[in-house]
């Protein structure tokens, strides 16, 4: 009975082997059919610019060297453009800015600039001539129409935020102490300022029609907080710009026209 027993169990135990070594060669046969060999690289082929020809070589080669050199320019010279005030700043200044404006112009700069001190208000008069004759009204504060606009106001305008101010930076940028354009930027930071204005005075009852405009700018310090030592004349400095004539550019287009425009585009 022993050896029946041990009998049956070594067949039982040599069949499941048997089995499931079949059973493993056949799914191993049937998945070789399945399976693609891998495909040999061709004799002598060389990947990347190396497998060109010489020619193509030699053009490649000097395309991304033009282009390093273009990176590596363009890189300094906003660098530069950027950078505090130093000696090549200093004696290639024009090339740099020749360089940046107008495509590439940075309004940032580098190693943590003082932040703005002063509070600068823009202000405008006009010389009106009305049926009375001629009369100059008095300085309007655009500013502060704007700051009053935007205060208050959970969705201020964008207009109101930046347009006035950074046209006055635009017109400061492009302008010597003697109020002299630096070339076709002074030139059309003017036109813009005076376009500014006088969009603001449209719709005013100055008493007559607007011959002449005059802008200029009030800048005070910022006043110290209580707990600092630190003293600042708060009294406000000027900068007052010649009067300008006003032509039909300056002027902002009719309503009725500026629809009219649109409707027909």
């Amino acid at each position: 009975m022993g050896a029946d027993h041990d009998g049956g169990s070594g067949s039982g135990v040599s069949g499941s082997v048997h089995e499931d070594v079949r059973s493993q060669a056949a799914s191993h046969h049937s998945a070789e059919p399945d399976a693609l060999p891998p495909v040999p690289d061709p004799p002598g082929a060389v990947p990347g610019i190396a497998g060109l020809p010489f020619g193509h070589q030699l053009v490649a080669a000097l395309a991304l060297a033009l282009i390093g050199l273009l990176a590596c320019a363009h890189v300094a010279m906003v660098f530069l453009h950027v950078a505090p005030s130093n000696t090549v700043t200093k004696q290639h200044g024009k090339t740099v800015d020749d360089w940046i404006y107008p495509e590439f112009e940075q309004n940032w700069k580098l190693f943590a600039p003082n932040p703005l001190q002063q509070n600068i208000a823009v202000h405008v008069r006009a010389e009106v001539a009305g049926a009375d004759g001629r009369r100059t009204t008095d300085w309007i504060s655009l500013s502060r129409e704007d700051g009053d606009a935007i205060r208050g106001s959970l969705l201020p305008s964008h207009v109101h935020q930046n347009e006035l101010r950074r046209g006055w930076d635009f017109y400061l940028n492009s302008h010597d102490e003697q109020n002299k354009p630096n070339g076709l930027r002074g030139e059309l930071s003017e036109r813009y300022i005076r376009r500014i204005a006088m969009l603001r005075l449209d719709g005013r009852d100055l008493g007559g029609t607007v011959e002449r405009i005059q802008l200029r700018s009030a800048s005070s310090l910022v006043t110290p907080p209580p707990w600092s030592d630190e003293k600042a004349n708060t009294r406000p400095s000027y900068r007052v710009l010649p009067w300008w004539d006003v032509t039909p550019d300056d002027l902002p287009a009719p309503r009725d026209a500026a629809r009219g425009e649109e409707g027909q585009k």
